[in-house]
């Protein structure tokens, strides 16, 4: 007998709606098209995506492609290859798949951890090469979703998709202010690419609407508090203070 306390979002119609071959195949090409936006937008890339775009499209291009790749190589090893090394072992260990992990709470909360305990060894790591504030600032704002995402997973399933999404457009929002630019195009662009992510984790039946608008907020929310500079004063000395 299934003792989880989780929604099964998947059987929510199939008694409900009468399906034929050509329905079958839309929603076939439907969930396929989902799937693939999740991959191409996985919330591990978007710090090493966001330093990228910075290191290109900012003033940062100036700095020594040695330094560059410095940084890209921390971010990359500590948001997505550590991470992914960390969970492998403990899917194998506990013989579980990916879909429990997704499925059942209980299961959630380790690789939840695995993940913040790498964002903080990469935040300390980056404070060490003496980036600026607002370079840290994205580390920072991860860490907090994924603290946040962590915490409310005893009661609820965030989106960590939308929680990244929610991230870029807060961060463009800071981002324009900081540096006096109109990202009006970008945020359009992003607001446009949040929607059909959304649609994406509903369609392949993650998450609800409830939880994916959710998600967005908590996303939008941690980066501007952290990447505004009237508001992360705090933060930024609690990183001077080593902690």
């Amino acid at each position: 007998m299934n003792t989880s306390t989780e929604i099964d979002y998947s059987c929510e119609m199939d008694n409900t709606v009468t399906t034929t071959p050509e329905t079958k195949g839309r929603e076939r090409g439907l969930r396929r098209a989902a799937r693939i936006m999740s991959w191409l937008l996985h919330p591990a890339i978007i710090p090493l995506l966001v330093f990228t775009v910075l290191f290109v499209f900012t003033y940062l291009r100036i700095l020594p492609n040695a330094y560059k790749l410095i940084v890209l190589g921390i971010i990359a090893c500590f948001t997505i290859v550590t991470p992914a090394i960390a969970i492998y072992v403990y899917r194998r260990l506990h013989k579980i798949s990916i879909t429990d992990i997704s499925n059942l709470r209980h299961r959630r909360f380790i690789p939840f951890l695995m993940t913040a305990m790498c964002y903080f060894v990469c935040l300390q790591l980056m404070y060490k090469l003496m980036l600026p504030w607002y370079m840290t600032g994205v580390i920072v704002a991860a860490l907090i979703i994924q603290i946040i995402c962590m915490i409310a997973n005893f009661w609820w399933k965030l989106s960590e998709h939308m929680a990244g999404m929610g991230a870029i457009i807060g961060g463009l929002v800071a981002f324009g202010t900081l540096f006096g630019y109109n990202p009006l195009m970008c945020l359009s662009f992003a607001i446009l690419i949040s929607g059909a992510m959304g649609s994406s984790r509903m369609i392949l039946r993650f998450h609800s609407l409830g939880q994916v608008l959710a998600s967005f907020v908590v996303g939008f929310v941690s980066t501007i508090f952290v990447l505004n500079p009237q508001y992360n004063s705090v933060l930024r000395f609690l990183l001077e203070a080593g902690l």
